[in-house]
């Protein structure tokens, strides 16, 4: 079972009729109702991550997103993320699939009270179905690069993003939490990131939260197009 986390822009028409699931786990509630809903005649479990009250970034309870989505047998998972740009040669529009990540601050564990030490890294496997996907469905996207955690709410400053940008390609507040729970979990994860602005400074223009939201739902149909290439490759 294939499960898809997405983000508060992401609206598909077909998720509205979805079949919904509330799942109660042993970290609460997920951010909002399971959906399993039909993609490339593949039955998935889909989740907003951010729910339909826009959870913020800080305040999103990934331990049971992951645990809910476990439960209801998900073996493999996707991420779709909304990023900014740290290079001006990855413009808003355009897909990245990232190949690692770096998050050297707070990062969530299901193991609190004892070490369980992972080698953080996303699912090989899987990244190779989504470049072969985004190849297939002839979009504009780039094969690897590192994904830069930032904790949120706001954005990054001028000076972070110069700092950052020597590091990473793309700068988001998800990935991060759940590449490293899904791992503890044994679930493969990879995720699929919407460009959907340039970081702050990058440009000459001011960095607008409206014009961030409008981008992110223009890169919906690229990004379906790949999630359906790739679902069909994944029968």
């Amino acid at each position: 079972m294939v499960g898809i986390i997405a983000g508060a822009n992401f609206s598909v028409a077909r998720l509205e009729n979805a079949e919904r699931k509330r799942v109660q786990t042993a970290y609460g509630e997920p951010s909002d109702s399971i959906r399993l809903v039909s993609l490339a005649g593949q039955e998935i479990v889909f989740l907003l991550r951010h729910g339909s009250q826009r959870i913020p970034p800080h305040r999103i309870n990934h331990r049971a997103n992951l645990s809910a989505l476990l439960s209801l047998g998900v073996s493999q998972l996707i991420g779709v993320n909304s990023v900014g740009s740290l290079k001006r040669d990855i413009p808003p529009g355009s897909i990245v699939i990232p190949g690692d990540f770096l998050c050297p601050w707070q990062i969530l564990t299901f193991h609190e009270d004892r070490a369980v030490h992972i080698t953080p890294t996303l699912s090989q496997e899987l990244r190779t179905v989504l470049v072969r996907a985004a190849f297939d469905a002839e979009v504009k996207f780039r094969d690897g690069g590192v994904y830069v955690h930032t904790l949120g709410p706001r954005l990054e400053t001028r000076a972070e993003v110069a700092m950052l940008s020597q590091f990473g390609d793309v700068v988001g507040m998800t990935m991060a939490h759940e590449a490293t729970l899904a791992q503890e979990l044994g679930l493969p994860y990879a995720s699929l990131c919407s460009v959907d602005n340039f970081a702050h400074g990058l440009m000459d223009v001011p960095l607008l939260a409206e014009e961030i939201a409008r981008m992110a739902r223009e890169n919906v149909n690229q990004i379906e197009k790949v999630l359906i290439r790739a679902l069909e490759s994944m029968k």
